[in-house]
């Protein structure tokens, strides 16, 4: 029951809400009116009984008092069949009375009409015996008068002495009907009142559900379509079977809806292949890109200055961007920053070293984005190059310049200093001694020499000159350049050891570069070993092996390759320096001791055998000696050469 209780409550609430504030006030009013027009009603209703009921107990009193005084003497004289003839002429001429009673002095009831004697205690709700009050004043003027209710309506009881002579000789019981007309008056009164006040509640009941089902609902829905299409959902729609002005309304309310939704996926269609094509441009930019708004909240942010910033694990969109950037870029550009979001200045340029996530020198740009009309700051773009290898690069330019002119001034010092001495002096000096003078000249310009052409090679093997490819005899090319070092060797107490397997099949490669290879790494070799020391260059064949380095199984090689290494027990290499040996104008001499030389060599070895399709590795160790190797495939006339995944063993350094 209080469930059903609730949920009926809960059912007029929600259609108590349906309600505009108008309607709400209506029905306010009706219920006051109606209130006050009932409670007017019933006060008259209860008015007009009020004086029925004094009137019939008038009429009621009245009456009793003329019939008394007729029966009274024929009371008095027992003369009751005159008694009972009289009540029953009187009873039948008059329809107002209900029942005649006539007790004896001791209230015992000896004649009633129309009912007997063993009807009164079951149909009246009088007693079988009627007694007068004790304090009853006996005067025949004031009869006793009350009313009670029957099965068959209200009745006036009066109740009259009968008094002959000063005696007391019984009582005379009336019950008197009410006024027909005043009842039926009062009866329809009634009934028109509660008509009315029903009338109007239903019809008031009846208005208000007709205004929320065709008026409110409508504009209810319409109002939250309206605000669904303003916060963007064009998707609404209205589903109401309206017709007139409304159902037009909604009609033309679905149509539009229908419209911009259709125009919003076109400008979603669009904006998606405009936002595409913007952040395909973006992340394929090989400089950092970030655009922030006027509060520092990051809008877009492309893979390379994740990547410089180190932001892959972490997603800046949509916070501030100074606290995700690093501590130097913070404080160098925050100030900046603020300044161009209020308008006072347009650009900005910063070059900072970062030692976080990794160590480099990147330069910042910083320009406002402005709007069409170029009239507001709409944001800031913020562009980050990494320009560590610019600065690498010009660091080892300035080095390598500083060398190369160290390295020529010292040659054409010398060769200067000697010339000018024989010219000078030549005719004081002994044969011997101009034979030393002359031959320290071609020692140092071979020494130039050897500078000017490292330079060169350099420069050709970069400039992306092509080289023709053919079968390789490794054993002359090896044969040709201990030609060239053996005496070099000899001079410096070195061993020259050349191991070349037999039978050594051709390989794809240039006989003039590989010669400049093994020249080069050769070179190296006797410039780090001192006297004593061994130099050791070892050709062979590899066979093809499964590679299973990346921990999966692979195919496996078609082709073979021949190995080739150069081992010293020269100073070697320190584990630092390894990585960057191979770079250009990069001496570890520079750092280890103060030998001769320009830091070309490694570096054209590296891009001779990049052309080759191969990689040259080291395996070096402070005082113990350095190995270089590579692998180059085997030449074969009918197959093409390519590049083979191949298992091997790394090389030891070479002590014996």
């Amino acid at each position: 029951m209080l469930v059903l209780l609730k949920t009926i409550r809960e059912a007029i609430a929600n259609w108590w809400s349906e309600f505009t504030l108008q309607t709400k006030l209506l029905a306010v009013a009706t219920m006051v009116v109606s209130l006050v027009m009932s409670g007017l009603t019933f006060w008259a209703v209860n008015t007009i009984q009020q004086d029925a009921r004094l009137n019939d107990t008038r009429f009621g009193r009245d009456l009793g008092l003329l019939l008394a005084a007729n029966v009274a003497p024929l009371i008095a004289d027992h003369n009751l069949t005159e008694v009972a003839q009289f009540s029953q002429r009187f009873y039948s001429s008059t329809s107002s009375v209900r029942y005649m009673l006539y007790a004896d002095e001791s209230g015992e009831i000896f004649f009633g009409i129309p009912f007997w004697d063993a009807q009164v205690e079951n149909s009246l709700t009088i007693e079988r015996r009627i007694q007068l009050p004790e304090d009853y004043p006996g005067d025949g003027e004031k009869p006793m008068v009350r009313q009670h209710m029957t099965p068959d309506g209200a009745v006036t009881d009066v109740f009259v002495p009968l008094i002959v002579n000063q005696k007391y000789l019984g009582v005379l019981a009336i019950g008197i009907n009410p006024n027909q007309t005043a009842v039926i008056s009062t009866n329809f009164t009634r009934d028109v009142t509660i008509a009315v006040f029903i009338t109007i509640w239903v019809m008031v009941i009846l208005a208000g559900v007709i205004n929320a089902l065709t008026i409110t609902k409508p504009i209810k829905e319409l109002l939250v379509g309206v605000k669904q299409i303003a916060s963007g959902n064009f998707k609404q729609r209205i589903d109401l079977p309206l017709g007139g002005e409304l159902g037009e309304l909604i009609l033309s309310f679905n149509d539009m809806a229908e419209r911009l939704e259709s125009y919003d996926e076109q400008n979603i269609e669009e904006i998606t292949a405009e936002k595409a094509k913007l952040e395909t441009l973006v992340s394929t930019i090989a400089d950092g890109a970030v655009l922030i708004d006027n509060n520092m909240q990051v809008i877009l942010v492309n893979p390379t200055a994740e990547r410089i910033f180190g932001w892959e694990a972490a997603d800046v969109v949509g916070s501030n961007v100074l606290h995700h950037l690093p501590s130097a870029v913070q404080m160098e550009i925050t100030r900046t920053l603020y300044e161009m979001a209020a308008g006072e200045c347009e650009s900005a340029e910063f070059r900072i070293c970062l030692n976080q996530p990794t160590k480099r020198t990147i330069r910042i740009l910083l320009t406002t984005v402005l709007n069409l009309q170029r009239e507001s700051i709409k944001g800031i773009a913020i562009t980050v190059q990494d320009i560590t290898r610019e600065v690498e690069l010009n660091e080892a330019k300035s080095q390598f310049i500083s060398n190369v002119s160290h390295e020529l001034r010292t040659p054409l010092f010398n060769i200067k200093t000697y010339i000018e001495t024989l010219h000078d002096y030549g005719e004081d000096l002994g044969l011997e001694e101009r034979q030393e003078f002359l031959q320290t000249v071609n020692h140092e310009t071979d020494r130039l020499t050897r500078l000017v052409n490292d330079v060169l090679d350099l420069s050709k093997l970069e400039s992306g000159r092509s080289y023709s490819f053919d079968g390789v005899d490794l054993a002359q090319a090896i044969e040709q350049t201990l030609r060239t070092y053996q005496l070099n060797a000899k001079d410096k107490g070195v061993e020259l050891i050349q191991e070349v397997a037999p039978n050594l099949p051709l390989v794809m490669g240039n006989y003039d570069l590989l010669v400049q290879v093994f020249g080069n790494l050769i070179g190296n070799a006797l410039k780090f070993t001192t006297a004593g020391g061994k130099v050791a260059i070892r050709a062979y064949q590899l066979d093809a092996k499964p590679n299973s380095s990346s921990g999966t199984p692979r195919e496996h090689s078609q082709l073979s390759q021949v190995r080739i290494e150069i081992s010293d027990t020269g100073i070697g290499i320190a584990t630092e320096d390894q990585h960057s040996i191979f770079e250009r104008f990069f001496r570890v001499e520079n750092r280890v001791h103060t030998l001769e030389g320009t830091g070309l060599g490694l570096s054209i070895v590296r891009n001779i055998i990049d052309r080759h399709r191969s990689k040259v590795h080291l395996v070096s160790e402070v005082g113990v000696g350095t190995t270089f190797w590579f692998d180059l495939a085997v030449f074969d006339e009918k197959t093409p050469p390519k590049l083979v995944d191949i298992t091997i063993e790394t090389p030891q350094i070479a002590t014996a």
